[in-house]
């Protein structure tokens, strides 16, 4: 197939081109993000392969379906960006890659929790300018803590896993309960309770309508006074602003996110020689107990390796009706 591969990054080609060895499609590769003005590109081929920050809303899936476009092999599990009625009445198929690599995301989340803890970053920079001070830099044991994790995917049971290795105490919230993680130990709970007992809430679930702002302003009056929130799922599960009020309030005691709600136009580029204009992000900055990280929780060798295997896989089995399609359900909406 031709496929035109947009917010294409030197790792990006190198694992696509490494990958498309086994499967001989004509690949295009585009620094742009995929937006209105860059849907054009996609002219004449006959998918495209685009990243989590990229556009796919009614007006873009329009342009790609009259340009010939009848795939969309998302090279992400997320599918939040998607207009999935718009690409039902285009006629356009919507893939995903499921799971590439739960371990790079938990491990992830939990170098976060490990790093506002003990505080590395801010020992990090000290020692660097010859301070060797210990003021500051109190941290806790994890042993013993609670750890309510939100989510028990593929990701959360990785993650549950990892710190019931540290001696936590598990909580879980999910409507479709892991015998894993209950063999952890680990005990399901409601929401609520899970915010007002856990020391530290990891998120770990989809962005839907049901679970946008899941974090909102009535969340945080719930959670214990101190705990630490993680996000490395998808920003919009937390609303930025009322977690900035529990910071001010020392309701939240730290905050460690690799994704946030209006990181399209900032995470993935080099904006170091410009000026950021989100009034809410740079106000995050402020606080010396939130660290964020670019949207990097993915970002190992293994699963660079399995996200081109699996996008490239199901643009052949779309090709051709052979292999596995992991198809996105395009259902038309209720009413």
């Amino acid at each position: 197939m031709k496929i035109a591969i947009f917010s294409t990054k030197p790792y990006d080609r190198e694992a696509l081109v490494a990958a498309n060895r086994r499967h001989g499609h004509d690949l295009s590769f585009f620094e742009a993000r995929l937006q209105p003005s860059t849907a054009g590109l996609a002219h004449g081929f006959e998918a495209i392969c685009p990243f989590v920050n990229d556009e796919l809303s009614a007006p873009v899936i329009r342009t790609l379906a009259d340009g010939g476009v009848r795939l969309l092999t998302l090279r992400s599990a997320g599918f939040n960006h998607v207009d999935l009625e718009a690409a039902r009445e285009a006629d356009v198929s919507v893939a995903r890659v499921p799971a590439y690599s739960p371990h790079a995301v938990a491990e992830h989340a939990v170098g976060l929790i490990l790093a506002l803890n003990r505080k590395f970053h801010r020992a990090y920079a000290r020692v660097r300018e010859g301070n060797f001070a210990l003021q500051g830099l109190l941290g806790f044991d994890l042993h013993g803590k609670t750890v309510g994790v939100v989510g028990t995917g593929r990701i959360g049971v990785v993650f549950a896993r990892i710190m019931s290795g540290f001696g936590c105490r598990i909580l879980a919230h999910d409507p479709h309960p892991s015998d894993e993680v209950t063999a952890l130990g680990g005990d399901y709970v409601p929401l609520g309770d899970l915010l007002t007992q856990a020391d530290i809430v990891a998120l770990h679930l989809p962005l839907t309508p049901a679970t946008r702002h899941l974090i909102d302003g009535a969340a945080v009056a719930l959670m214990k006074e101190g705990a630490m929130l993680i996000n490395t799922s998808r920003g919009g599960l937390v609303d930025t602003r009322a977690v900035i009020e529990g910071l001010k309030s020392g309701r939240i005691g730290a905050l460690g996110l690799d994704v946030y709600e209006e990181e399209e136009e900032l995470f993935f580029e080099d904006l170091s020689d410009t000026v950021i204009h989100d009034d809410v992000f740079a106000r995050l900055l402020t606080f010396p107990n939130v660290l964020i990280t670019g949207h990097q929780g993915f970002f190992t060798r293994e699963a660079l390796d399995n996200i081109a295997e699996v996008t490239l896989a199901n643009a052949t089995a779309f090709g051709t009706g052979r292999g596995t399609l992991h198809r996105v359900p395009v259902e038309p909406r209720d009413g």
